[in-house]
């Protein structure tokens, strides 16, 4: 607990207040902070922050152009499967399920690969991966990198202002830092390395990486579909790299307790179940909050998960060696048991006694 209390460089203006309790910036504090953290010209170690929402920027014009020269209500359901669907889907069952929680295993590299490089890479797993493990462990406490008490900016803002790691790190913290990463495939810097950039991941590396995975979608699409298809997936994409920065602030009830008895089984934090995020992505995220090493999280008949489809698909096909499911965990202990009713009637000298369902 006290190597992920800390493994967070922590904002100007602390996860804490002179109380112990939350520190609630204003939002001109927020977005000081952001802006600081974002300014590689100062700080060259702001340099994957700067990058991850310069690649929010370089999608903008795809999604203009789909708008406004190329738009049509195919495109429209393209543009939203893939979105909403697709690379939400896509979220869930790679940072998420894999980088963060590590809820299944891959038979060999290449299928790691494959599902790494199956949409777009817009978020570096880096900065969702190791912030959300803080997140489990201090959810919806101070020090959670995005805590929905501390209000919508604070986490749409997270990803800059909260996530990023620790750059003053002693060299055994920083193997701590590395060896939650390691199954990921992601190539690390040396510690030196990591003094000089101040991040687990490797500049070039990462860029290169991001070039390439473009560039083949980039093709994909076009063969495909023409420009406009780019022009629509690309958006999309860029849509949903921003939008997601507000999902924590939704699925932990906007910093209210929303959480429903009968729904929302875990109480340890202000988690809820919501229907939007579980259908297109498989994020039933109380679900997840109880089970947060399982492979699947919709648990219930009517949660549809699609990222667990996806998991036990390649389980069957021999592309994942193992998972866990904690489906009969969760019905054991959250869902009672029907039990048959008893009816009795007598008929003269017999009783009969009958079950009924």
């Amino acid at each position: 607990m006290a190597f992920l209390e800390s493994v967070l460089e922590p904002p100007t203006y602390g996860w804490k207040d002179e109380c112990g309790d939350l520190s609630k910036p204003n939002p001109s504090q927020l977005f000081k902070e952001f802006f600081l953290r974002l300014n590689v010209f100062k700080n060259k170690k702001n340099w994957l922050s700067f990058m991850s929402w310069l690649m929010i920027v370089f999608l903008a014009p795809f999604l203009f152009l789909f708008i406004f020269k190329y738009f049509s209500f195919k495109l429209l359901i393209a543009a939203f499967l893939y979105g909403m669907v697709v690379m939400g889907t896509h979220g869930t069952i790679w940072l998420h399920r894999y980088c963060t929680h590590g809820a299944y295993t891959f038979t060999n590299k290449f299928w790691r690969f494959f599902t790494q490089n199956l949409t777009l890479k817009i978020i570096p797993e880096e900065i969702y991966a190791i912030s959300h493990h803080v997140h489990h462990a201090m959810s919806d406490q101070p020090g959670d990198p995005y805590n929905a008490t501390g209000g919508f900016l604070y986490c749409f803002l997270a990803d800059v202002n909260h996530q990023p790691i620790n750059r003053t790190m002693t060299e055994k913290n920083y193997v701590k830092c590395v060896n939650l990463m390691r199954h990921t495939g992601v190539t690390t810097n040396t510690f030196a390395q990591y003094n000089k950039w101040g991040t687990l991941a490797s500049p070039l590396r990462t860029v290169i990486s991001i070039a390439l995975n473009w560039a083949f979608w980039f093709a994909v699409f076009y063969l495909i579909g023409g420009f406009a298809l780019v022009c629509a997936l690309f958006g999309a994409a860029g849509f949903w790299a921003v939008g997601v920065r507000t999902y924590n602030y939704e699925g932990h009830g906007k910093g209210k307790d929303k959480r429903r008895d009968g729904v929302d089984h875990n109480r340890e934090d202000m988690s809820i179940n919501q229907i939007w995020p579980g259908y297109v992505a498989g994020e039933w995220h109380n679900n997840h909050h109880l089970y947060p090493k399982s492979a699947r999280s919709g648990f219930k008949p009517y949660q549809l998960d699609l990222a667990w489809c996806y998991i036990k698909l390649l389980s069957m096909i021999g592309a994942v060696s193992q998972y866990r499911d904690s489906k009969k965990e969760f019905y054991l202990a959250y869902v009672p048991v029907k039990t048959p009713k008893v009816k009795v009637r007598a008929e003269g000298k017999k009783t009969l006694i009958t079950n009924q369902l």
